[in-house]
C-alpha cells in the first residue's frame, strides 16, 4: 500500500466515516379553512307568491236591476286577472259566456249572428260593449225609478232588520240626490216599522 494510501486510511479511522448529506425537509403547507356549504333558504322564502284563485261570476239573469251589479263585477275581475285576456274581444267573449236567459241570451246571439254575416264583431272595444249593455241592461230611468220608489212606500222596513233598511235607504237616497236632511230625516222615520217610530218618539233627547 503506498503512503498515500495508508494516510488517506488513517484520516478515515480517526475522523469516523464521512457524514451523510443532509436532505432538507420538505417544505411545510398549510391547508386551507374549511369552506362551509350554504346554509339551505327556508322554503317560506323561497316560495313565490300566487295570486289568489278568484270565484267565477253567475249567469246574467237580464233583469235590468242587476245588470250594474253584474257590470261591476264583470269589470272587477277584468282588472284583477288582467294578464288572462290578449285582447278586448277575449273580454267581450268571456263576459258573453254568462249569458244564458231571457233577453241576454238573444242580445249575444244576434252579435254572434252579425258576425257571421258579415265577418266583422259588432262590439270592438270594452269601451263600446259597456256603452250597450247599459243601454239594453240598465234601468231606463233608474233616477225616477228612485225617486217613485222613495215617493211611495215600496221602501218601508217591514220584515228586515233596521240595519238593512238603512242601507237601502241609504242606496235610494243616493241615486235619487236628496240632500234636504229634514226631508231624509222625515222619509226614514216614516218607513220604519211602527213599534220602532213609538219607541224612537218616546226615547228623551236632550
Amino acid at each position: 500500500m503506498g503512503l498515500s494510501a495508508q494516510i488517506q486510511q488513517l484520516t478515515q479511522l480517526i475522523t469516523g466515516p464521512a457524514p451523510a448529506p443532509t436532505v432538507a425537509p420538505p417544505p411545510l403547507t398549510t391547508s386551507p379553512p374549511p369552506v362551509n356549504p350554504p346554509s339551505p333558504v327556508p322554503s317560506a322564502l323561497t316560495k313565490q307568491w300566487t295570486r289568489p284563485k278568484l270565484p267565477s261570476l253567475p249567469n246574467f239573469s237580464s233583469e235590468r236591476t242587476s245588470g250594474r251589479a253584474f257590470l261591476n263585477s264583470c269589470t272587477l275581475y277584468l282588472c284583477l286577472a288582467l294578464e288572462q285576456f290578449s285582447c278586448n274581444e277575449e273580454k267581450i267573449f268571456w263576459t258573453l259566456a254568462f249569458f244564458r236567459d231571457g233577453h241576454a241570451t238573444r242580445w249575444s246571439e244576434n252579435l254572434f249572428h252579425h258576425e257571421a254575416d258579415t265577418g266583422v264583431f259588432p262590439i270592438q272595444s270594452w269601451a263600446d260593449f259597456e256603452q250597450q249593455f247599459r243601454s239594453q241592461f240598465f234601468p231606463v230611468n233608474a233616477k225616477a225609478d228612485t225617486v217613485n220608489a222613495l215617493e211611495g212606500s215600496s221602501y218601508y222596513q217591514e220584515n228586515r232588520t233596521v240595519d238593512d233598511y238603512l242601507d237601502c235607504f241609504l242606496t235610494l237616497v243616493s241615486d235619487t240626490g236628496y240632500t234636504d236632511p229634514q226631508t231624509l230625516v222625515v222619509k226614514f222615520h216614516q218607513g220604519l216599522k211602527m213599534n220602532i217610530q213609538g219607541q224612537i218618539a218616546t226615547m228623551p233627547f236632550e
